[in-house]
């Protein structure tokens, strides 16, 4: 269950860079990058506690 929400996270994460992309300023595509990071690390972290 977890990593289904990490995999969520990550396409939230990509919508936000696209959709920042059309605005000048880099605030959403910081924050997409930033939350796919976090989802990331987040799913890998998680996975490998459970084994």
């Amino acid at each position: 269950m977890k990593w289904l929400l990490a995999v969520v996270a990550v396409v939230i994460g990509v919508a936000g860079i696209v959709h920042g992309e059309a605005d000048d300023s880099p605030g959403l595509q910081i924050l997409g990058v930033a939350f796919v990071v976090g989802a990331v690390t987040f799913g890998v972290r998680s996975i490998r506690r459970g084994r």
